[in-house]
């Protein structure tokens, strides 16, 4: 899989923004993504070590099943996605927000 298909898009979020601020010396921020539902950990840190160009200490996912939604008369269901929650060494950072 390319990384530019690995990674779909920066989650920018309340709690995200202050997840990547809070790094202290020994950890760096956490940074969060939408990822392909199909990649697994080590192409998520490959992937963005190789995009923003920084050293990856901890990758975390999780599956986010789509919620149910009501549409006209009927119930729909909005698209399931997977999440990677991106731990950098500490001093490094990516400038999204």
């Amino acid at each position: 899989m390319d990384i530019y298909h690995t990674i779909i898009r920066p989650l920018v979020t309340e709690k995200g923004s202050h997840q990547a601020s809070s790094g202290d010396e020994q950890h760096g921020g956490a940074y969060s993504f939408e990822v392909h539902p199909e990649a697994n950990k080590t192409q998520i840190r490959q992937a963005v070590e190789r995009i923003y160009n920084v050293r990856v200490t901890d990758v975390r996912t999780s599956n986010r099943p789509g919620k149910v939604r009501r549409y006209r008369f009927r119930f729909g269901r909005t698209r399931k996605t997977k999440k990677a929650v991106v731990v950098l060494a500490a001093g490094q950072h990516i400038d999204l927000f």
